[in-house]
């Protein structure tokens, strides 16, 4: 299920320099991330949805690249997005 438009404005919000803004790397990965999240139950219960799977992998490279720019240019904006999206374990 993806995220709905309520969910990302929210994210955008919470994470943007300034309301409307899409283009920083910490919005676009919390919006990767919350649509990872959506994804991840789905594949779950459906072993078999290839097409998903393919998607969720390249979701998953794309926040990768997103979060080694945000490593390069600001180690400490990176640090603080991955400690609040939780995305190490």
């Amino acid at each position: 299920m993806p995220i709905t438009k309520e969910q990302k404005t929210e994210l955008i919000t919470k994470y943007g320099k300034k309301p409307g803004d899409t283009g920083t790397p910490e919005v676009q990965i919390a919006v990767i991330t919350a649509h990872i999240n959506s994804l991840s139950p789905h594949l779950g219960g459906h072993g078999h949805d290839h097409h998903s799977r393919l998607g969720l992998l390249k979701l998953v490279g794309k926040r990768r690249r997103l979060l080694d720019y945000l490593m390069k240019k600001d180690i400490t904006r990176y640090r603080k997005i991955i400690q609040e999206l939780d995305i190490r374990k």
